[in-house]
């Protein structure tokens, strides 16, 4: 999910949070945010910069594998494949 971040459109009318501009972590499917949650001034989407990604500090074990829904298969012969 992408992080966006929002800046207001006329920095005088706005509130404290943004005129700075904040961040909010939204899907592709919804429209972009058209006011500020706050004091409802107008804001424009800026993507952000930072990508967040998920850190995985080991690799996957079959049980852990099997375990998030995913399908194990061990290479048996040449073409050949067994579910496990």
């Amino acid at each position: 999910m992408p992080l966006y971040e929002y800046l207001t459109t006329d920095p005088e009318k706005g509130c404290r949070i943004c005129q700075k501009g904040f961040e909010l972590r939204r899907p592709l499917s919804r429209p972009p945010l058209e006011a500020c949650p706050l004091c409802r001034n107008p804001v424009k989407k800026l993507v952000s910069k930072s990508v967040t990604s998920p850190q995985i500090s080991k690799p996957l074990s079959v049980s852990d594998a099997k375990k998030a829904g995913f399908t194990v298969l061990e290479k048996r012969d040449q073409g050949t494949y067994e579910k496990l």
